[in-house]
């Protein structure tokens, strides 16, 4: 049963309110995580617990317990001066910044109005409610080295 330190293994696909297919585990291969340590989002972590190998579940998650709700804080105005001048800057193009209390955080840019940019650190799907259908496909015991590095070793998992 999928706990806390299981290596989790999952097919899955993700929609949005309207059906539209976002993302999903590419080209056959499972995605791989280790249960518990947030490594992805919290309403479908948790609607995990307990599940076994072969488990199928279709997931609704709410923005609260997705990439959660959209903060107006993470939007901004700022000046073309303060990007490179030989880097050309359009809409969808995705950068990291530092934040006053230095935080890296990532930013995409909107629109570029004349000298104006205007940037957005929400994640992509904040504000969004994500329908997950996954199926189990594997579920062990973490080693001690993936817990250590935190991440899965091996296939679909991180490799050295």
């Amino acid at each position: 049963m999928i706990a806390k330190g299981s290596v989790v293994s999952l097919n899955y696909t993700l929609k949005n309110d309207s059906g539209e297919v976002i993302d999903e585990s590419s080209g056959g291969e499972p995605f791989a995580y280790i249960h518990g340590s947030g490594q992805i989002v919290p309403g479908l972590e948790s609607a995990l617990d307990g599940a076994k190998l072969g488990d199928k579940k279709d997931v609704v998650v709410s923005p609260e317990e997705g990439y959660g709700e959209i903060n107006d804080e993470l939007k901004f105005k700022v000046e073309r001066s303060n990007f490179p001048s030989d880097k050309e800057l359009e809409p969808g193009l995705q950068f990291m910044a530092e934040m006053k209390d230095g935080r890296q955080v990532p930013f995409i840019i909107e629109k570029v109005e004349g000298e104006e940019v205007h940037i957005n650190g929400n994640h992509p799907l904040a504000g969004q409610t994500l329908h997950f259908s996954v199926e189990v496909t594997e579920v062990r015991d973490a080693t001690k080295e993936e817990l250590e590095h935190g991440h899965v070793h091996g296939t679909g998992g991180h490799h050295h």
